[in-house]
């Protein structure tokens, strides 16, 4: 994609999908402490402001870059981003986006990835050209994958030394989500 895209803000049951601000710097801070999510992000491995910020500015670059969507995750109360959720648009042209989603250690375990997802799900399969999204789960993580599979994604496979992973290559399950309209 060559124009830029406009990132809509997205409702769930208990999350709100916004751009991000300098305000959620303090969740990219803690997620910088988190053993997983440097390894397999763009989050910084270390929590000082200025890398922080640069991280918050590549989410927007993927907005005017075309390569797709980056999400805050935000309590729908109270606007507090708790995670990231994305859609990359690399393989659009085959008709295939890719998700990645994280919640912050302090926030797990209320079901706030799942409705992100499901409610990023119901908006991208309006998207033109979208008609299959994929995602990738290491196969220890289980509530990975029972996310993945509450947002209507399913398994299709084991995918050998997928991604690397930190200094080593890793398996990872696939899971899709297929549009009702392929």
């Amino acid at each position: 994609m060559s124009t830029p895209l406009v990132l809509p803000t997205l409702v769930g049951d208990a999350v709100r999908l916004r751009a991000f601000s300098r305000a959620d710097l303090p969740l990219v801070r803690e997620a910088t402490t988190d053993p997983l999510i440097p390894l397999i992000t763009s989050v910084p491995a270390f929590g000082d402001d200025d890398a922080c910020l640069a991280y918050l500015a590549r989410q927007a670059d993927r907005l005017t870059t075309g390569a797709g969507y980056a999400f805050a995750v935000a309590d729908r109360a109270t606007d507090l981003a708790v995670g990231h959720l994305y859609l990359g648009l690399r393989d659009i042209d085959l008709g295939r986006a890719a998700a990645g989603y994280w919640i912050a250690r302090s926030h797990r375990g209320r079901g706030l990835a799942g409705d992100a997802l499901r409610t990023l799900v119901r908006w991208a399969v309006t998207v033109r050209g979208i008609d299959r999204i994929e995602l990738y789960v290491e196969p220890w993580n289980v509530a990975s994958a029972r996310t993945a599979t509450s947002a209507g994604f399913v398994r299709e496979g084991l995918l050998r030394s997928w991604q690397k992973v930190g200094d080593e290559r890793r398996d990872m399950d696939m899971y899709a989500f297929v549009s009702p309209q392929a």
